[in-house]
């Protein structure tokens, strides 16, 4: 917890006038921002004078500061990387944030190999291959890799050669004719790099001479009466055709470079980037920036490049962006430095290069209006049905709402299950099982009962225990209460509900899910009377999806225990399966009917399991007797 002592006003007074980075920490002892400074006095003291004009942002990320911290750089540049790794550890609420941290795809030619390799990659190392990227498809990327080992028959095992030459038989890839097999010295390692060459100039965008290689091929397959041939061909020619089409010419230069523009509205924004390789633009990608209100393109530009250019390997030569941005030299230093060689950042002025920044812009803007339609539709199914419930339940606030069910079969292994849903969403991070341990046969309403006692003296529990330490209570996992019950059920289950929170002398609205004859969600239950709801409204269609999600996980949690029982009931029937074999068995096998199909070969290959016992497993369940 945080020590009383820290007097701010006096720790102002010691900072030094010396680059570095400070972080801001709030009463609960959370990072809420994290900053750099030229002169960490300078800096850290402006937020706390009286006279500084501060943004309402800003404002209130000072109200909540409880303390700080100070860590002393050699230089500007240094305490820029520190700030972009200390931000993307911890994500301060107050800091503009990139929302995800992809890593891209990339395509590796293991070059530094006597017999070269086509690999997927995450990331680009400094060895002696050569990389392409990045792409903004995984899914893309891999069948670019197929069909290039397709193409040009290259190996894709991972042997030493040619050191492991001929030490085992070629792989299944050389009998379906895609490898020419270098691991039996069947191509000479020259022929071979004939092939590489080719590959690369495949990825360098040079498709004239496979695209008349393979419609020579074809056409020659066909004349031979050879069709199976000629349709391998032609759905080749096919797939070269699609990412030829696709690579559109943009740059006359034909160098790396990023484009990045943004567009943004009262509380959100959107980062658009291009990537142009060799000339080409090979792939869009857009990303979401947080905590934006009231700062400026320039602000946001300026936290994106540093996030995003801190976390993807490959920097490319040039960056064109749309805005001037704040540290401008400094930041170009770190590219540089991270690249090995100088990066430029530019802010193109006319001709094609400012077309594309705009272009850029407008992607961002598309984005942008598109989600916001998309965000509008799912507040009205989410928040806005939770507006619903409050109004006709006459509730004065409704963030949280609790969903409890029962689950068994004829008395067997009864459970209960919690959903949570906040703000109308599932927070399935608060979802919980319960395993009845009071009630023995089908008593629904002991179960409950036994459920929600649980439950709730679980939370009264540990708030005590984390006052006590002085512990704030939102770091505990059930003190959390909801601001709605939700029972499955009608009038008893709501009775019980009410009795539970009664004797543990809590009060919070109880409200039943009432279904039909068929099974299906009618209306509410609460305050002694059924409230009918329109099927047509987003708060009805809510309360469906709360009341099936809760059966859902009810019941898939009963499924399991009953599968987990009967898989320990026919097991133990086994000569020589006790605890230990049979909890081998079910570690190896998914289900019991794995474990019945096995081979005795199969069965054995289990550490605990002799050829004896296996025996004695597979005779069991292939007997003329069926189990």
């Amino acid at each position: 917890m945080i020590s009383e002592k820290f007097n701010i006003q006096e720790e102002l007074k010691n900072l030094p006038g010396k680059p570095g980075v400070y972080i801001m920490y709030d009463k609960k002892d959370t990072i809420i921002y994290v900053g750099k400074a030229i002169i960490l006095r300078n800096r850290v003291r402006s937020y706390f004078r009286e006279s500084a004009n501060h943004s309402l942002k800003i404002a209130r990320m000072v109200s909540q500061i409880e303390r700080f911290e100070y860590i002393v750089t050699d230089s500007e540049l240094e305490a820029l990387v520190l700030e972009n790794n200390l931000i993307k550890e911890h994500r301060p609420k107050y800091n503009t944030m990139l929302k995800d941290d992809k890593t891209y795809p990339y395509i590796k030619v293991t070059l530094g190999e006597v017999y070269p390799r086509v690999l997927f990659a995450r990331q680009v190392k400094k060895d002696k291959s050569k990389y392409f990227g990045p792409y903004s498809s995984a899914g893309a990327v891999k069948d670019s890799i197929d069909l290039i080992n397709k193409l040009y028959k290259l190996r894709t095992c991972n042997r030493n050669l040619p050191k492991d030459c001929k030490k085992e038989r070629p792989c299944l890839d050389y009998y379906i004719h895609q490898c020419d097999a270098p691991c039996q010295d069947y191509i000479s390692a020259e022929e071979y790099q004939k092939n590489v060459k080719e590959a690369l100039e495949f990825l360098n965008g040079k498709y004239e001479k496979i695209l008349n290689e393979l419609q020579h091929k074809m056409e020659e397959a066909s004349e031979k009466m050879e069709f199976e041939e000629a349709i391998r061909y032609r759905d080749l020619y096919q797939s070269v055709t699609q990412i030829a089409q696709k690579q559109k010419i943009t740059d006359t230069e034909g160098e790396d470079k990023d484009i990045v523009a943004l567009d943004l509205d009262e509380r959100d924004a959107v980062v658009q980037v291009f990537f142009i390789r060799g000339g080409k633009l090979i792939g869009r990608e857009h990303f979401y920036m947080t905590n934006v209100s009231e700062n400026n393109k320039k602000e946001i530009l300026t936290s994106f490049v540093k996030q995003f250019y801190a976390g993807t390997p490959y920097i490319p030569k040039e960056i064109h962006i749309q805005y001037e941005i704040e540290e401008e030299p400094l930041i170009s230093q770190w590219l540089s430095q991270k690249k090995g060689s100088k990066v430029t950042l530019k802010v193109p002025k006319k001709g094609t290069k400012e077309k594309l920044v705009d272009l850029a812009a407008k992607n961002a803007a598309m984005v942008l209006s598109r989600d916001r339609e998309r965000m509008k539709r799912e507040e009205g199914r989410t928040i806005g049905a939770v507006k619903e419930i409050a109004a006709l339940l006459e509730l004065p606030q409704l963030q949280r709402m609790e969903a409890f069910d029962i689950s068994n079969t004829n008395g067997f292994e009864n459970v209960g299950s919690m959903v949570v849903y906040e703000k109308g969403k599932p927070k399935k991070s608060d979802y919980r099982k319960f395993k009845i341990k009071s009630v023995q046969g089908p008593d629904d309403y002991g179960c409950m009962k036994e459920v929600l006692t649980r439950r709730f003296l679980h939370g009264m529990e540990e708030k005590k225990e984390l006052k006590e330490k002085n512990i704030d209570e939102s770091y505990g996992s059930f003190t959390k209460f909801p601001d709605l019950l939700l029972m499955d059920g009608g009038k008893g289950q709501v009775n019980i509900a009410v009795q539970v929170l009664k004797e543990l002398k809590l009060t919070i609205p109880v409200c039943g899910m009432v279904k039909d004859d068929n099974h299906r969600t009618r209306g509410l239950y609460y305050n002694n009377q059924e409230i009918p709801i329109e099927k047509d409204s987003q708060g009805f269609k809510l309360i469906t999806r709360i009341q099936d999600e809760a059966h859902r996980f009810a019941i898939e949690y009963h499924r399991s225990l009953r599968s987990s029982n009967q898989v320990h009931s026919v097991l133990d029937e086994i000569p020589g399966i006790g605890p230990a074999r049979r909890k081998a068995l079910m570690k190896a096998y998914k289900n019991l009917a794995d474990i019945k199909e096995a081979e005795v070969e199969e069965l054995m290959e289990i550490p605990q399991i002799p050829k004896n016992i296996a025996e004695e497993i597979y005779s069991f369940f292939h007997s003329s007797v069926v189990r």
